[in-house]
């Protein structure tokens, strides 16, 4: 095996301090006692995170956003499940065409996503629905679903599949007690991936949102062009937080190599 040398070493331990740092600041400013950004010198306080939970219009988006992630990613994968199959076991005309059109949310900037959805909504009077803010959502995080269950069934072995079929097993049945749980890594990868990506999601959202269904990260935007001061790191690091934990969760149930590389 391969060692990587003392400059490839400093190399990595510069790249994850430059992504750490500003984390693990924002993370201390927020235990901050002052009324403005500081590090804490004179002790902790946790005086911004209560103040956090007390304002009624945070609590307001950060359950929208919550109900709004959880919508999004369930009905997402209820979409890149049936693409996947489709996609990696047949072959049909136009396949290549939807795979680029699942994938194409990727590489258009979320700022064109929402003049475009704006204008549309507008023409449709749908705008301020909640139920049209799932769906610019399903597109958006659709193909982190679809990637990684194409990623799962490119090394499914099929042969049990094929197994219980021989032995009279619907199609349903086997997809259910089979395929299902043979990719079930890149399913809830893929959940939680879509899930936090529509929770983060701000860029389209500012043009999507109404004053009855704004998101944490919209409202943390409106917030900081009134002011700024330590709720906003409070908020932020709240927001850090439930990522780690649910990549947390996510390592330790089905590992993080498995999922996101394909280590098996």
């Amino acid at each position: 095996m391969q060692k990587n040398g003392p400059v490839a070493l400093i190399f990595h331990v510069l790249v994850l301090t430059f992504v750490l740092a500003p984390l693990v600041i924002i993370c201390l400013v927020a235990f901050t006692p002052e009324n403005t950004l500081s590090l804490p010198t004179t002790g902790l306080s946790l005086r911004w995170f209560k103040a956090v939970f007390e304002h009624p219009d945070f609590m307001a988006s950060f359950w929208n956003s919550i109900w709004l992630a959880t919508l999004s990613a369930t009905l997402a994968v209820a979409f890149a499940v049936p693409a996947a199959l489709a996609i990696s076991r047949y072959t049909f005309p136009g396949r290549d065409f939807l795979n680029a059109l699942f994938l194409s949310p990727l590489i258009i900037p979320h700022l064109v996503l929402g003049v475009a959805f704006l204008r549309l909504f507008a023409l449709l009077g749908a705008t301020g629905s909640f139920a049209w803010l799932v769906a610019t959502h399903i597109i958006v995080v659709t193909p982190y679903v679809l990637r990684l269950v194409l990623a799962a069934l490119s090394g499914l072995d099929r042969s049990a599949e094929q197994a219980a079929r021989t032995l009279g097993a619907g199609e349903w049945t086997a997809f259910r007690r089979i395929t299902a749980p043979m990719i079930l890594p890149g399913i809830t990868g893929g959940w939680l991936l879509a899930f936090i990506n529509s929770f983060d999601e701000l860029t389209m959202s500012i043009f999507v949102t109404s004053p009855a269904t704004v998101t944490l990260p919209v409202r943390m935007y409106m917030y900081a062009t009134e002011s700024i001061d330590p709720m906003m790191a409070a908020v932020s690091a709240l927001m850090i937080a439930i990522t780690a934990a649910a990549m947390l969760v996510l390592d330790r149930a089905f590992g993080l190599d498995r999922i996101l590389v394909g280590q098996r």
